[in-house]
């Protein structure tokens, strides 16, 4: 019985990995693309109109 004790916990964070991954893929796309898209422009343009102007970008 020591065997399943051992291996009980692994087993069980694998299972909940498992899941967490397929709930990851499925959110992905779908209805929510572009909800997603458009909080993804959003943030690019908050991060744009931040910037200095005058100085230069990448130096």
């Amino acid at each position: 019985m020591d065997y399943v004790s051992a291996l009980l916990p692994p087993v069980v964070m694998a299972a909940f990995f498992i899941g967490l991954v397929v709930t990851i893929v499925k959110s992905q796309g779908g209805d929510n693309k572009s909800k997603e898209d458009a909080a993804v422009d959003a943030a690019i343009a908050r991060a744009e109109a931040a910037e200095q102007p005058g100085t230069p970008s990448g130096a």
